[in-house]
C-alpha cells in the first residue's frame, strides 16, 4: 500500500462531492476518486433538461453554501426554483464549480478494485496504486445500473444499445434510429437526435405517449397545493412521505420497498419535450419488442401489437430506454467475495440508518441507497439529506476509535 486514509469515496457526482465537502468541514481524513460529474458528462444526452426543479437540484455544502441559484446568479443564467428547466450543461458546470471550491483535493483516477481484509479495505486505482482505508463509500450514479431486457441484450452494440451509452446526439445523423420506450429518457433522446439530424421514431408498448404536465407555481390555488403538495420529487402526499420519512421507509417489507422504487415515478416525458416531439417525431404505440435479429446490416425488431398482431420494426440502430435497476452484481470494482458478503434483497444492499451495509465500514449512497431509503435518493435532491447525515456519523465514529487508523495500518 502506498497510501492510507480513514475514508475513501468512490465517485465524484453530486452525492460523492457533497459528502466530501461535509467531511472536509469536519476535518476528517478522506480521499475521493473519480472524474467530476462523470456520469452526467458521458452517460446522459447532451442538451438534456433536468426533470428536477431548480430548488431540488442543489449539491449540498455545509451551511447550504453555493446553491444552484447562487451559481446561476453569479453567471447570469436564467433560474427559478420552479418553472425554468435546468439544462444539463448548466448543472455539470455547477458541479465542476462546486468541486473546485469545496473538494479541491479530488483525485480523478478511477477505482478498479475494492477488497476487504480484516478491518480495513484495499482500494486499487487504475494505475495500480493501492490505498488502505478504514471505510469506503460507494457513491456511484443511476447510470451505472442500466436495465436491459435479456431477450434483446445479446445483440452487438453496433446495432442495439442502452440509453446510458449515448451522450453525443449527432452520432447517428442521417441514419434511422428506433428509440424503444415511453419515458423521459426516450423522449429526451428522440427529440435531441431528431434535432441533430437523425431519422428517429419512438416505439412504445403504451397506448399513447404521455408527458408530465406543467403546474405553474404562481397560479396554483391553496386548495390545489393542499391536495397535491409539491416536493423535490414531484407532487402528492406520497411524495411528501418519501421525502420527509426516509428512515420509516426502511421498515417496509423488502418487496414493498422495491415495488415502490420501481413504480413511484410516472413513466412520461418531461413537459418541455412535448412541443419537440408531437408532430415532429413519429410514434408507434402499443408495440412490445419481443425479439431482434440483424439482417442486411440493419436491426429487425419483432414486435407484438396490443391486438396480438405481429409487426417488424427495422432501423439502423435501436436505443433501449428501458430504465435502471440497482444491482450489486453490476458494481464491478467490488470484489466478488465482498459483494457476496453484503446482506441484500433482490441484489440491492440492505442499509443501516447511517447508510452502512452489513459489511462494517462499507457504505452506499445515492441511487444505490434508494431501495432502502426511498425514491428521493434516485435524484440529486437526496444529497441534501444524505451528505450531512453520513458525514456527521463518520466523524463521530472515527472520533470514538481508541487508536488512529494510520498507526494501526502502518503497524500491519
Amino acid at each position: 500500500m502506498s497510501g492510507l486514509t480513514d475514508i475513501v469515496i468512490v465517485g465524484a457526482g453530486p452525492y460523492g462531492l457533497s459528502i466530501a465537502a461535509h467531511l472536509r468541514r469536519h476535518g476528517v481524513d478522506y480521499r475521493i476518486f473519480g472524474a467530476p460529474m462523470h456520469n452526467w458528462r458521458t452517460r446522459m444526452p447532451q442538451g438534456m433538461l433536468l426533470k428536477s426543479d431548480g430548488f431540488a437540484s442543489n449539491l449540498m455544502a455545509p451551511g447550504a453554501e453555493m446553491t444552484l441559484a447562487d451559481y446561476c446568479a453569479a453567471h447570469g443564467i436564467p433560474y427559478a426554483g420552479e418553472g425554468i428547466p435546468v439544462a444539463s450543461e448548466t448543472f455539470i458546470a455547477y458541479g465542476d464549480a462546486f468541486q473546485a471550491r469545496f473538494v479541491p483535493d479530488l483525485d480523478p483516477r478511477r477505482v478498479v478494485r475494492v477488497t476487504r481484509a480484516g478491518e480495513r479495505y484495499s482500494v486499487e486505482l487504475e494505475d495500480g496504486e493501492i490505498i488502505g482505508a478504514a471505510k469506503v463509500i460507494v457513491a456511484i450514479g443511476i447510470s451505472d445500473f442500466p436495465c436491459l431486457p435479456p431477450h434483446l441484450s445479446h445483440l452487438p452494440a453496433e446495432y442495439l444499445s442502452h440509453s446510458s451509452r449515448h451522450a453525443a446526439m449527432d452520432e447517428y445523423r442521417g441514419r434511422e434510429v428506433a428509440v424503444i420506450g415511453g419515458g423521459s429518457s426516450a423522449t429526451d433522446i428522440a427529440a435531441l437526435m431528431h434535432e441533430a439530424g437523425a431519422s428517429v421514431r419512438i416505439v412504445t408498448r403504451r397506448p399513447k405517449l404521455g408527458f408530465h404536465s406543467f403546474s405553474d407555481p404562481a397560479t396554483r390555488t391553496l386548495a390545489e397545493r393542499l391536495r397535491h403538495p409539491g416536493t423535490g420529487i414531484g407532487q402528492g402526499w406520497r411524495s411528501v412521505a418519501y421525502t420527509r420519512a426516509p428512515l420509516l421507509f426502511r421498515f417496509l417489507p423488502d418487496a414493498t420497498r422495491l415495488h415502490i422504487i420501481a413504480t413511484s415515478q410516472a413513466i412520461a416525458g418531461g413537459w418541455p419535450m412535448r412541443d419537440r416531439i408531437v408532430g415532429k417525431v413519429p410514434v408507434e404505440t402499443g408495440l412490445t419488442p419481443q425479439s431482434a435479429e440483424i439482417r442486411d446490416h440493419r436491426i429487425h425488431l419483432g414486435c407484438v401489437a396490443e391486438d396480438g398482431a405481429a409487426k417488424t420494426v427495422v432501423a439502423d440502430h435501436a436505443i433501449l430506454c428501458t430504465g435502471y435497476r440497482v444491482d450489486l452484481r453490476k458494481i464491478a470494482f467490488l470484489d466478488a467475495g465482498l459483494r457476496g458478503a453484503i446482506d441484500a434483497a433482490m441484489n440491492t444492499p440492505l442499509l443501516s440508518h447511517h447508510f452502512e451495509s452489513s459489511v462494517p465500514g462499507l457504505y452506499f449512497v445515492g441511487p444505490a441507497s434508494a431501495p432502502s431509503f426511498g425514491p428521493m435518493f434516485r435524484f440529486v435532491y437526496g444529497a441534501e439529506y444524505t451528505a450531512p447525515r453520513v458525514a456527521a456519523h463518520l466523524a463521530r465514529s472515527l472520533a470514538r476509535r481508541p487508536v488512529s487508523i494510520r498507526p494501526a495500518l502502518a503497524a500491519r
